[in-house]
């Protein structure tokens, strides 16, 4: 019921916002003064939405109002109270820091500000970022214990807002005229991103709530490219992405070098491997083969140089990462491994192959006995004979 801080003008008045700075600052200091309670919390989200309005709309009033909002949360009390306790913050806040920055990400990266704004704002974040309250964006200040009875809920149901409320939307091919090949499209382009965005090498964060993001938002844009019916262009990208990805340096995560600590593939593989399976089964199962491997549960040092010793030495990591999401990633690993073996049914040649990566790369007892089981109900269905190899594959795995 609170009055819209953001009013716009009259239809015959020039077409831009007014920004009452005052009713901002008052509406997001009542929410916090309030814990959220007396949908206060409806308020704020509504102000972020707003927020959003205006960045469509390019009014610079946008990085303003998302200004004052952020000068507010800095100024929360309770920030300083959980810094001396100690203890974490709720998820229900840290998502909504997660917002603002998310929102900040978005003003930065616009093509369309001046170098001079985006300076400023640099000043304005590093300003922020010093103050010994301010929040990290794991959520670990060293002393905090994670809740690790809470360390995956549902998935990428979590956090609704190897949009969710929103209707299916129709997708489609809008020609971006400035662009120069041909057959590009806005759509196109997108999926693009989101293809090279899933598949960078990137280290996994120190926090449990940074690690259980990461699943997440991987998690969600996947579903988002689910909705997308793949036509003969969307196709054509990705397998110029696959290919690009294999053969990539140290950028990409499914590049033949990567670290022992990079967030593993599986669950982006998966998706890869049964969008390319019909159109391209090659490139599909080196994709997949290739982002199997599970490097931070791997005891031996990579492999180097014999002749020099202290190099071989230098590489062989010193501790045991606090991987807290470590049972989801595996589960991810097992899922991959059995799309793998139920599209490989009837190719002796693959099965094999799919086999060797089991066994090479799960290390989870309960996870290869898991695929055991799956390649005998896989082999036994009951519309064809016994599939030969993938009883022995099953047979193979059970022993193991």
């Amino acid at each position: 019921g609170a009055p819209d801080p953001t009013a716009g003008a009259s239809i015959d008045d020039e077409n831009c916002w007014h920004l009452d700075e005052e009713q901002v600052q008052e509406q997001v200091k009542l929410f916090l003064s309030q814990g959220g309670y007396h949908g206060s919390g409806k308020q704020l989200n509504l102000l972020f939405a707003k927020v959003r309005e205006m960045l469509k709309m390019r009014d610079s009033n946008g990085a303003r109002m998302l200004t004052l909002i952020t000068e507010q949360f800095m100024a929360d009390p309770r920030l300083s109270l959980w810094r001396q306790q100690g203890t974490a913050m709720t998820d229900k806040y840290r998502q909504l820091w997660d917002e603002l920055g998310a929102l900040w990400m978005c003003i930065v990266l616009n093509p369309h500000c001046k170098l001079e704004q985006k300076a400023s704002w640099l000043k304005q974040l590093k300003k922020w970022n010093s103050v010994d309250v301010c929040p990290w964006e794991d959520g670990n200040h060293g002393n905090e214990l994670p809740n690790l009875t809470n360390a995956l809920p549902q998935g990428a149901n979590a956090n609704q807002d190897n949009m969710g409320q929103c209707k299916s939307l129709e997708y489609q091919h809008l020609p971006a005229h400035k662009f120069l090949e041909e057959g590009e499209s806005y759509l196109t382009l997108a999926v693009e991103v989101a293809l090279i965005g899933l598949g960078q090498q990137r280290i996994m964060p120190d926090g449990l709530y940074a690690q259980e993001k990461v699943c997440r938002n991987e998690e969600q844009l996947i579903s988002k490219l689910q909705e997308i019916d793949l036509d003969d262009t969307l196709v054509k990208i990705f397998r110029k992405q696959a290919v690009f990805l294999l053969e990539a340096g140290p950028y990409s995560g499914l590049g033949e070098v990567i670290h022992r600590e990079s967030v593993p593939m599986h669950t982006f593989a998966k998706y890869l491997f049964t969008s390319l399976l019909p159109h391209d089964a090659e490139l599909a199962y080196k994709t997949a083969l290739r982002a199997m491997r599970l490097l931070v549960l791997e005891s031996t040092a990579p492999s180097g140089d014999i002749s020099r010793p202290h190099h071989i030495a230098s590489v062989v990591p010193n501790r045991y990462p606090r991987w807290f999401t470590l049972s989801h990633i595996e589960s991810q690993q097992c899922e991959l491994a059995s799309t793998m073996l139920t599209a490989a049914k009837g190719d002796v040649r693959r099965l094999e192959t799919v086999l060797e990566s089991i066994q090479k790369n799960i290390h989870s007892s309960s996870h290869i006995f898991k695929l055991a089981q799956d390649a005998f109900k896989i082999a036994t269905l009951m519309d064809s004979l016994p599939d030969i190899t993938l009883l022995k594959v099953s047979l193979e795995l059970g022993l193991q």
